[in-house]
């Protein structure tokens, strides 16, 4: 009767070395399961719908929605794979093999580095766009949008590299069973990530998101005050001025909450330890999932373009010929 008992709490019970399946309760597990499947698929079918929007509308190729359109593919990708991963490495026994836990975990890293690099793309295009508006339109052009995008990308692709190109030495050294999918950083290797991961960059978001405030807040005061003896020819003005405010509101937003969801991960990181295996660790987890899922609720709350144009994907009228010259603005 032990035997069997103890086979039955194996991975792999025809083999010796096999792990014993995740220490869970049942209803932990799946709540586990239902939260991070929820997530998953509303932020496959989120993103999907904002990817499609901007590459299909010629009205949305912008600068500003190019940046929204990288963000929302770094998105889904974490709901696509990180979301599914997490399912499996918390509530069951990995079954995948080493390849895919190493790709698993490649993809995981490259799609979570993005997402830190598009909000300091973002932020930098607010900064510019508030601060130097005279100058927006030459300096932040749709050609250096796409370069920085792909450099964002590219050095993603490198630097998620690093901590997987001796990923068959460190499963040799870390991992003593088959079953398990897990990550092993160094101690220098995370403090250097910790550094260009976070520090780096949620100080300079910080930094540029302050200084719009304060510019913001000024050009409101001032457009207030001319709105009174603005004459017909310059209404074209404070219009696009007042647009740009409320650009930069929405996507301030959308930089606040990233920091609020990416924060207490990489608090945990810093702590160090075993700590993102515990109850705390998961839950941060969850919460860099709900900032992938909630991006394009944001958009739905503050961009009318996308309220449009995702009507007109539910409703199919996009497969119309010439519906990409739609006016959705």
């Amino acid at each position: 009767m032990t035997e069997e008992h103890d086979g039955s709490e194996l991975c792999f019970p025809q083999l010796n070395t096999s792990c014993r399946k995740p220490v869970t309760s049942l209803s932990e597990a799946v709540s586990l399961r239902f939260l991070l499947s929820c997530f998953s698929v509303l932020t496959v079918v989120l993103n999907l719908l904002v990817i499609i929007s901007i590459s299909h509308f010629r009205q949305l190729h912008k600068p500003t929605n190019l940046l929204l359109l990288s963000l929302s593919v770094s998105d889904f990708l974490v709901g696509l794979v990180f979301m599914p991963g997490e399912i499996l490495r918390k509530t069951s026994c990995w079954f995948l093999g080493d390849f895919m836990c190493s790709l698993y975990k490649y993809l995981s890293i490259v799609s979570i580095s993005a997402s830190v690099g598009n909000m300091v793309l973002i932020s930098v295009d607010r900064h510019v766009a508030i601060c130097d508006p005279l100058h927006y339109p030459t300096r932040v052009t749709v050609g250096r949008v796409k370069l920085c995008i792909f450099l964002c990308w590219f050095c993603s692709i490198l630097y998620s590299s690093l901590f997987v190109k001796d990923e068959s030495h460190q499963n040799e050294k870390y991992i003593s069973c088959h079953g398990e999918c897990v990550y092993h950083i160094d101690y220098a290797l995370g403090v250097f990530d910790i550094f260009v991961s976070f520090i780096v960059p949620v100080t300079v978001i910080i930094v540029l998101y302050l200084r719009v405030f304060v510019v913001a807040v000024s050009q409101a005061r001032t457009m207030r005050s001319q709105i009174k003896t603005v004459k017909l020819q310059h209404s074209v003005t404070l219009t696009s001025r007042k647009s740009e405010l409320k650009a930069a509101r929405t996507l301030g937003v959308l930089v606040l909450v990233f920091l609020i969801c990416f924060c207490p991960f990489y608090c945990v990181a810093l702590v160090g330890g075993n700590i993102i295996n515990t109850s705390y660790g998961i839950f941060v987890l969850c919460l860099i999932c709900f900032n992938s899922c909630l991006n394009p609720v944001i958009y739905a709350l503050f961009y009318p373009w996308f309220r449009r144009s995702v009507k007109l994907i539910v409703t199919l009228q996009i497969l119309q010929p010439g519906s990409c010259e739609a006016n959705i603005l």
